[in-house]
Order: C-alpha cells, then sequence, then structure tokens
C-alpha cells in the first residue's frame, strides 16, 4: 500500500475513531490497542446507543480505560440513535429522540470535559415521513443551539457533519453547502461563533463533490476533518481519492487541527490498517 509523504502526514495530527476501528474488541479495550498501535488520541461515536443517559458506571469505566490507555479523547459525537445502523441523529427528529438528544447533552459535555475533550459533534436527524422539513429544521435550530452552549461552557467546538446521500438518503445535510448553512444559523442564533463545520472527505466524495474547491472555501470554518478512501470507505491507498494531496491543501489552507481516521480496516485486523502512514506520525 502507498505511503503518504513524509512532508503530508507530519503536518497533521491524526487521531482514530473508536466505533469503526478496532470494533473486533470490547469498547474498553479499545483506547489501549489504539495506544499500542502508536496513536496518542482517539475519537468516538457515543458509544451507547440505546442509551442517552448511561449509568454513571459505565460512563466512569469508560473514562479509566482512556486514562489508563494514555490517549486523549478529542472528538466525542453526541447520542444520535443506532450508529452504524438505520439511524443518522436525532435532534431533529420530533418526539422521543428529539427529547433522548437534550438528555444527553449535559452528559455528553461533562463526560467530554472529564478527558479534555473539545469537539462534540451533533449529526442531525432524518426526513420524518408527515412531518415538514421546516419544522424538523426548526426543531434542529432550537437543539443545536442547546448543544452549543453546552459546548462553550466546556471550552469544545460543535461540530456539524454532511453525510452522503447514496447510504443516508433521509439525511437533509448531504453537500458541504447545507452544512455550512446550519453552522451559519447556530453561530447566529448563539452569539458564540463555536459551531464548526465537520468535513469528512469520504462523505462528500461520495456526494460527488469537487474537494479541492470545498477546502478552500470551507477550510477557515472547518473544525474537525476525518477521512476514508473512497470507493470502500477503506485505508489511505485502498481507493482512488488522492488523501495526500487534499491532506496537503488542508494544510496551505491554514488548517492544523485533528484529522480523524474513520475508515473500515477491510479483512485484517484494525491494528494492520496503518500501513500507510509512519508510526512517528501517529
Amino acid at each position: 500500500m502507498p505511503g503518504l509523504e513524509w512532508s503530508t502526514a507530519a503536518d497533521h495530527r491524526f487521531n482514530v475513531n473508536l466505533s469503526i476501528l478496532f470494533t473486533e474488541l470490547p469498547l474498553l479495550e479499545r483506547p489501549a490497542a489504539a495506544a499500542a498501535a502508536g496513536f496518542s488520541a482517539v475519537e468516538l461515536w457515543w458509544p451507547w446507543t440505546d442509551s442517552p443517559t448511561p449509568a454513571r458506571s459505565e460512563l466512569d469505566a469508560l473514562r479509566k480505560a482512556v486514562e489508563d490507555a494514555g490517549v486523549r479523547l478529542t472528538g466525542l459525537n453526541f447520542y444520535a440513535g443506532r450508529l452504524p445502523g438505520p439511524d443518522r441523529g436525532a435532534l431533529s427528529v420530533p418526539g422521543e429522540e428529539s427529547e433522548r438528544f437534550r438528555a444527553n447533552i449535559g452528559v455528553a459535555a461533562d463526560f467530554a470535559a472529564s478527558l479534555g475533550c473539545t469537539a462534540l459533534n451533533a449529526l442531525y436527524g432524518n426526513r420524518v415521513e408527515g412531518v415538514a422539513p421546516a419544522e424538523q429544521d426548526a426543531l434542529a435550530l432550537e437543539n443545536l443551539a442547546l448543544a452549543a452552549r453546552a459546548a462553550d461552557r466546556i471550552g469544545a467546538v460543535l461540530l456539524v457533519e454532511a453525510l452522503n446521500r447514496p447510504e443516508s438518503p433521509l439525511y437533509p445535510l448531504v453537500s458541504a453547502p447545507a452544512a455550512i448553512e446550519v453552522v451559519d444559523r447556530v453561530n447566529e442564533a448563539t452569539g458564540l461563533g463555536n459551531a464548526k463545520f465537520l468535513m469528512d472527505l469520504y462523505h462528500l466524495s461520495m456526494n460527488g463533490e469537487d474537494l479541492p474547491s470545498v477546502i478552500e472555501r470551507y477550510a477557515p470554518k472547518t473544525g474537525h476533518v476525518q477521512i476514508a478512501d473512497n470507493p470502500g470507505r477503506g485505508a489511505p491507498g485502498t481507493g482512488s481519492l488522492p488523501l495526500e494531496d487534499l491532506l496537503g491543501r488542508l494544510r496551505k489552507a491554514g488548517y492544523d487541527g485533528w484529522v480523524g481516521l474513520e475508515y473500515k480496516p477491510g479483512d485484517r485486523p484494525s491494528a494492520e490498517a496503518f500501513d500507510w502512514l509512519p508510526r512517528a506520525a501517529r
């Protein structure tokens, strides 16, 4: 598998998403596995897909696993329903799901703060049959404003992510401009300025977007980047995305934040899915 040039890899800080990599291991063993693979930072989708408010003992156990591994938690999703699965978020879904999202806001923010995490990702919900899109968007703005205030309380940014239409046909934010529009609305509503774009190059490529143009236009509003190759959502080098070039463009555009590795390891252990990245750059 081709390796990234040192000049490119060394310009970025990479973390591992433990909700898509190392999933062959129990949750509490994944932080140590990431550390053993040479990484100092990890990120997570909300790990308790059925519970926005897990027992204190579960939160404490995960916190201890991260601390004992000596890694930093750099990103955490708010409750978003079943991921992976049919759900794509909760905050814009009227009724029980948006209530669960609201119940999760303080829990997730406090957990993030306890580990020094400074980025919280809030996924929009799917469109719901029989509910006007404008009604869902109004609910989303209300809940995103609450999430932005909670993030601000702990010194974190609130991330808004675009997914892709082929895999998430009912998700309304399936382009960079759509996500940026929401970012701007949240910042206008709160006056905090801490809502940022989560630029996932895999999802944007699946939407057929011009990635160099997206980087040039939106890098200043970007709070986090995630990568996977396309097709296949595998490690860099398994598809045809020019990720080395795109990472270089991001750096030249001024992005110096974390790059999350949010790809599938394929038919091999996750620990073997990082041979494209020099260990010294992890």
